[in-house]
């Protein structure tokens, strides 16, 4: 029973470390970047995150490469890839 508990706490701290809300790190300021979203606090738009990542960049080459970017910064540019991405509006006409 008590083996059960420990997994059971272990879920909930994994389940509470894995949600994060993208709106947290991505911010769309005027002054900053000419508009685009960048993630708050830096001049690292989701723009270049996401091409560099499907270039083939792994994550830890652009946290290595770029000291402000945190892993929870690519995670948040790819759950705002998918929101827009699940917008009703389609990019083709």
């Amino acid at each position: 029973m008590r083996r059960s508990a420990q997994r059971l706490r272990k879920w909930r701290l994994e389940e509470a470390v894995m949600k994060i809300k993208w709106q947290d790190f991505v911010e769309e300021r005027k002054d900053v970047m000419a508009g685009k979203p960048a993630f708050k606090g830096t001049r690292l738009t989701v723009e270049f995150v996401l091409n560099q990542l499907g270039a083939g960049m792994s994550h830890q080459e652009l946290l290595d490469q770029y000291p402000t970017l945190k892993p929870d910064h690519i995670r948040a540019a790819m759950l705002y890839a998918a929101d827009v991405v699940g917008m009703d509006q389609s990019i083709y006409q």
